[in-house]
């Protein structure tokens, strides 16, 4: 905690006052750091922003961690609660007080997030062992500071933080003597070791420290008389050291490891934390420093993570691998993601509305998000049965309370003129918790719904969620159904009001929670309709008429949206019309009965109708959930309360009235049983008390509801029938109340002078509001519906059904509803969150200090500060701790029969190794003073219960043990000599099968080793497949492995046979193309990148019919050139200028000849002795450089170029003209550059590539640059 800005405790201020109070929190408020702890409760500011620190780990974080060990935050407290109710056994309470606007309901659903999230971290991970920190003999310095207060049923698990001390031991003030009692150190390998393990885990884990201060505690010395009355039952009085050191001891471990879960010792004593996140309290015995080292701790660790994982994903396979995140609609839960995102105005200027939607749309778990390859379900109820099956009770129960509050806020939360998401009813979430921790049932109990919202929308404000998500997320086919438009201003209940666009994306959630919730298809398809006939039914106008007698009655004008209606409720339309136009009409569908109402009266009946409608509609829906929720067996309660805050607007009704008596109600119940219960405690016991000074609002609540001549009481008396009838009567019984004050004679106001400030309340509609109660015949009508939810919701309707007593007034039910919840939140131990509004133009990082000062002043911080801050953190009764701390001695466990019960108390402190000025000891209670002491306590008690649980576990295994071993040991001498002769001749026997199975196997083994050889080598010929005989073909029947090599030859020699049957199958022709295609590929292959092309083309040789030709016969009867080997037109480069010339090349047995290709004129004759070489270049180039002998022929003419498509078949088959004529093989030269003799000069022929794909080749390109041809292919 060293990066906290300003005092994260208020108790800790130096110089405690009402301004530096308010400074502190202003300058946390300014960095974000909006908790501040008041002892154990929290104030918190609304940061109107979203603030990136409700992430899944920090959950995990303040859930391994106690509440002083890292910064204020409401998880800290939720998680004391949480502890406190696992280790105490004791039903808690988490009480959200302050303003409407102040952040009550996103504090609410944190406090849900983390009870949602803090079990199942607990799957993987559990805190680490705590260790004790020794005192400040140490050599490391380390002085534990901490101020905490707590209620009598204090949770065991009192936490504390350590730091350095930069002080000299010599400076410390006496009244912090707690941390320097003088005891043995350890030695100074343990001090160093301790100090290494220290710096070790500040590096890895970055723990936050911050001091404490205890200098404004006095220590009560009235312990001493007890202490030496019963030091006669002791013998010796042990040293102040850990349990392994004490001679009593009957274990040696002294681990001195704190279990989070103190209520079951037996499961586990030790836990481990989050691998991110450690505890920083290493230290160890005051004698020996005795610890697990850190490689020690992080061994087990990881062996425990290993074991929980392997059994979650055995457990969970079937789970993850249908849909891997839509097991857990814990996700649900709002975490506050890291990520900002744009603020959202309203027109009323409200900021972005943090919601539980936002949050899911993040985790998509339960529905399926994108990225998590799952299919969401063709029906809800298919993917609500999935997702039961694949989920544990308490898993399902943990999401379902996550499910329940996203649909209630959309049915229960609206948009304020102080509040864009303002709860208007109060809820109480009573979660029942198991031994283990784990949610076995939740009860939710809702008060004082504001139902007048429904049909009396301020302007300004909005009417419920639910409202405009129906409208704008519903699809085309759902409206249609439902007979609704998607324009908010065609229905008169959400005239001027405006709908957001996250209404449409959250409405998909909302429907969604409802199917996690397990109901049905056709109960949310009916609960979509109720709203749809409370947004119709506002629409209809009644039109004033004149019957014919005279009387005035009235019609509905729009009798298509009647038509409608009645369609969605499934009720005749006439019946209908005529509950809300005719009173005392009778199920008939016939249009003159009852007595005809006024257009005024049918107005107020149908927005009576609207109210009750929601509103019981809102009930049923609760009792809905709670019968889901509902637990089968009794366990230990945390309840949740969120009410509404106090309001103050510019008109202030019968609602305003009724929301400021309850938070009136809830701030009493603060004062009396913090501020007041405390200090009259302290004064019982004897203990020297100065008083603190409060204000005491039970006049006010007096004022309000006192039987007979309270308000409330006046609102109810029968023969009041007018509003002024009411004020008048209330200020005759009122007058002279210092609380009370009239606000004139002409005006219909009163004024309160409540505990948060001065309201005037309009009298107008109070009656009306009070007893808002709905006809009997609307209610028999809306019983013919035969929609089986409206049924349901007018069960007064029923004619089968008795006439009830009369219907109770609003007012009546406030006051009852009141009184039951504060006699449940009586008997808990109550935690207290304050949430203050920081400005009124919500705006983040925006500090109004008047407004903040007023909260402070009327919410009594103050009070609660000095209180904290002099009182005493924790006090139980003489029977409950020495029942809870008596195994901490020797003499008073199991059994004290040597003194009182006061006296053990005396004996147990004693033998502590604290100092007793932490103690004293009333005529009732026991106090302690530090949270320090009480951690430690704790902490002693959990080291020793783990000694006892082992010692337990040592005496029933070794009578275990004992008790089987004496069974074996007769059993063996009994069958022992059987069993050695049973075992020879099983042996005997088993040696002989054996050897009989080995001589069978190999046998069969042999045999069917030929067997296989015979029928390969028969069957190989009706194998082969029927194009065998090519020799391209490559198949051949499939060998068994041990006849692999045999196969290999076999198949070689085959296919050197069909080669020899192809090679007898060609006639001379036929061999010679072989053999000139043969020797292309002796000459070509790999060297000339031509040749591939070649491959595939058979050389034809003359492609210009040469030989039929009468003049060339004629030719070469003169040249002996009779037979021609090839014949086509090719291209002579020139030599000069490297241009392309057509000519006839025609290619004898004997000689090259070039022809004109017209005339068939020989320009030149080469004999093929001639020609020694010829030259190319490795590229896809048709050129060819035929080298002529320096004879006088070549030295007049040179050598030639020739550039043709079939160069490899020309150079080709001159090599083999030229090898039969000279008797040796001319040569074949492939290069990129080689020289050519060109008549008198010698010429370098380069060839480059110009980098052409050979699919767009064009001709090569030929420059002649003095001696140098270069050619670019």
């Amino acid at each position: 905690m060293e990066q906290e800005i300003g005092t994260w405790d208020s108790v800790l201020l130096e110089n405690l006052s009402e301004d530096s109070f308010i400074n502190n929190i202003h300058q946390r408020y300014k960095r974000d750091h909006i908790y501040t702890y008041i002892g154990t409760s929290v104030v918190a500011l609304n940061p109107y922003h979203h603030i990136s620190e409700h992430s899944l780990d920090n959950i995990r974080n303040y859930g391994n961690k106690g509440i002083f060990q890292l910064p204020p935050h409401i998880y800290g407290l939720t998680n004391l609660a949480y502890q406190s109710l696992k280790d105490q056994s004791e039903d808690q309470c988490v009480l959200l007080t302050g303003e409407s606007g102040a952040g009550k309901t996103e504090t609410f659903k944190m406090i849900v997030n983390f009870l949602t999230h803090i079990q199942e971290r607990s799957l993987c991970s559990t805190p680490n062992p705590l260790r004790k920190q020794s005192s400040t003999s140490s050599a490391s310095g380390v002085i534990i500071h901490a101020h905490r207060r707590a209620s009598s049923s204090c949770s065991g698990t009192a936490n504390f933080i350590i730091c350095k001390n930069n002080a000299a031991a010599s400076n410390i003030p006496t009244s912090i003597s707690r941390r320097q009692s003088p005891s043995p150190g350890p030695s100074q390998r343990s001090r160093t070791r301790a100090e290494s393990i220290e710096r070790q885990a500040k590096r890895n884990m970055r723990e936050k420290i911050v001091d404490f201060d205890f200098s404004h505690h006095k220590s009560t010395e009235n312990i001493t008389t007890l202490l030496e009355a019963a030091a006669g039952l002791a013998h010796v009085h042990p040293t102040k050291s850990c349990f392994k050191h004490q001679q009593t001891q009957v274990s040696s471990t002294c681990t001195a490891s704190y279990a989070a879960t103190a209520a079951m010792p037996s499961k586990s004593a030790c836990s481990t934390s989050s691998p991110k996140y450690m505890l920083t309290a290493h230290g160890g015995c005051r004698q020996c420093g005795h610890s697990k080292c850190t490689r020690a701790q992080s061994l087990e660790k990881d062996e425990r993570e290993s074991l929980l994982l392997r059994g979650s994903n055995s457990r969970l396979s079937t789970a993850h691998q249908t849909h891997p995140h839509r097991g857990s609609c814990s996700n649900l839960m709002r975490q506050h993601s890291t990520e900002s995102q744009p603020d959202r105005h309203s027109l009323m200027g409200s900021t972005q509305r943090i919601s539980l939607y936002d949050a899911h749309k993040l985790s998509k778990v339960v529905m399926g998000g994108s990225g998590s390859g799952t299919t969401v379900s063709p029906t809800p109820s298919a993917t609500s049965s999935l997702h039961r099956r694949h989920k544990s009770p308490s898993q399902r129960l943990r999401e379902c309370v996550t499910c329940a509050d996203v649909f209630l806020e959309a049915m229960g939360n609206a948009c304020t003129l102080k509040n864009s998401n303002s709860s208007r009813y109060g809820k109480l979430f009573d979660i029942e918790i198991d031994f283990r921790g784990d949610p076995m049932g939740v009860h939710i109990t809702h008060y004082m719904l504001e139902k007048t919202r429904v049909t009396d929308t301020t302007m300004g404000e909005r009417n419920f969620h639910i409202f405009y998500q129906l409208l704008l997320g519903a699809d085309l086919q759902l409206l249609k159904s439902l007979k609704l438009y998607r324009n908010v201003e065609k229905y008169e209940l959400l005239r001027n009001t405006t709908a957001m666009e996250e209404d449409r994306a959250n409405f998909h959630y909302t429907k969604r929670s409802l199917d996690v919730l397990g109901l049905s298809c056709d109960e949310t398809s009916a609960i979509f309709r109720v709203i749809a006939v409370v947004l119709k039914l506002g629409n209809f106008i009644f039109v004033p008429v004149t019957n014919i007698d005279g009387t005035e009655g009235c019609q509905v004008s729009n009798v298509y949206e009647v038509q409608e209606t009645a369609q969605l409720l499934n009720l005749e339309a006439q019946i209908l019309i005529n509950c809300l136009t005719r009173a005392n009409s009778t199920n008939s569908t016939q249009e003159d009965v009852g007595c005809e109402m006024d257009a005024r009266q049918a107005a107020n009946n149908r927005n009576t109708l609207c109210r009750t409608l929601y509103s019981r509609l809102f009930t049923w829906l609760v009792n809905k959930i709670n019968e889901t929720l509902k637990s089968t067996q009794r366990e230990k309660n945390l309840a949740l309360l969120d009410f509404y805050g106090f309001e103050v607007l510019d008109h202030n009704s019968f609602e305003q009235f009724a929301i400021n008596y309850s938070a009136e109600k809830i701030h009493q119940n603060f004062v009396c049983n913090v501020l007041r219960s405390e200090q009259e405690l302290y004064l019982r016991e004897g203990l020297e008390w100065s008083r603190i000074d409060y204000f005491d609002n039970e006049s006010i609540c007096e004022l309000i509801d006192k039987p007979n001549y309270g308000i409330l009481s006046l609102i109810n008396e029968p023969h009041l029938n007018t509003n002024e009838q009411l004020l008048l009567r209330i200020q005759q019984c009122c007058a002279g109340h210092p609380n009370f004050m009239t606000s004139g004679s002409n005006s219909m106001c009163f004024q309160i002078r409540h505990f948060a400030n001065a309201v005037n309340y309009s009298i107008h509609r109070f009656l009306e509001k009070n007893s808002d109660i709905l006809p009997k015949y609307i209610s028999t009508a809306f019983y013919q519906s035969k929609l089986s939810l409206v049924q349901n919701l007018f069960p007064e309707g029923n004619p089968r059904r008795q006439a009830s007593k009369k219907p109770t007034t609003l007012s009546s039910n406030i006051r009852t509803q009141l009184q039951t919840l504060l006699a449940i939140v009586k008997h808990r131990r109550a935690h207290y969150v304050f949430c203050i509004k920081p400005n009124e133009c919500k705006q983040p990082h925006s500090f109004d200090l008047a407004l903040v000062q007023h909260q402070v002043r009327y919410m009594s911080l103050m009070p609660l500060v000095h209180l904290c801050r002099t009182g005493h953190c924790y006090h139980l009764s003489h029977a409950k701790f020495f029942h809870r701390y008596k195994l901490l001695n020797s003499v008073t466990w199991p059994h004290f029969r040597n003194g009182s019960t006061v006296e053990g108390i005396a004996l147990i402190i004693r033998n502590l190794p604290l100092p007793s000025a932490e103690f004293t000891i009333g005529t009732k209670n026991v106090f302690v003073r530090s949270p320090r002491t009480v951690y430690e306590l704790e902490q002693f008690r959990c080291a020793r219960i783990n000694d006892l649980a082992v010692l337990i576990q040592k005496m029933f295994r070794m009578y275990n043990a004992r008790k089987r071993y004496q069974r074996m040991r007769h059993s063996q001498m009994v069958i022992s000599s059987a069993w050695r002769t049973w075992r020879a001749r099983e042996e005997y026997r088993s040696l002989k099968y054996k050897r009989q199975v080995k001589w069978g196997i190999d046998v069969i083994a042999r045999n069917y080793r030929q067997w296989k050889i015979r029928q390969y080598l028969l069957t190989i010929p009706l194998r082969l497949p029927p194009n065998t005989l090519s020799p391209l073909s490559t198949e051949w029947p499939a060998a068994p492995g041990f006849l692999s090599d045999a196969s290999r030859l076999l198949r070689a020699i085959y296919h050197r046979w069909k080669c020899y049957i192809y090679r007898n199958s060609f006639d001379q022709t036929a061999r010679n193309r072989m053999r000139e295609k043969v020797t292309a590929s002796i000459i070509f292959k790999d060297r000339k990148a031509s040749y591939a092309r070649s491959v595939g083309h058979p050389f034809v040789g003359d492609y210009v019919r040469l030989r039929h030709n009468q003049q060339w016969k004629k030719i070469c009867a003169e040249t002996n050139d009779q037979y021609v080997v090839f014949a086509d037109i090719i291209n002579k480069i020139a030599r000069s200028s490297g241009k392309f010339v057509p000519i006839l090349l025609v290619l004898s047995t004997s000689s090259l000849l070039l022809l004109d290709q017209r005339t068939l004129q020989i320009k030149y004759r080469v004999p093929a002795s001639e020609i020694y070489r010829m030259s190319l270049s490795p590229y896809l180039d048709d050129i060819a450089v035929f080298h002529v002998k320096a004879s006088e022929f070549g030295r007049k003419k040179g050598d030639f170029v020739f550039q043709t498509g079939h160069v490899i078949e020309i150079v080709t088959k001159m090599f083999l003209v030229i090898q039969n004529a000279t008797g040796k093989p001319p040569e074949i030269h492939i290069s990129t550059e080689f020289e050519a003799n060109f008549g008198q000069q010698t010429v370098i022929f380069s060839f480059k590539y110009g980098g052409m794909s050979d699919l767009a080749q064009g001709p090569p390109k030929v420059t002649r640059k003095a001696n140098r041809m270069e050619i670019i292919v």
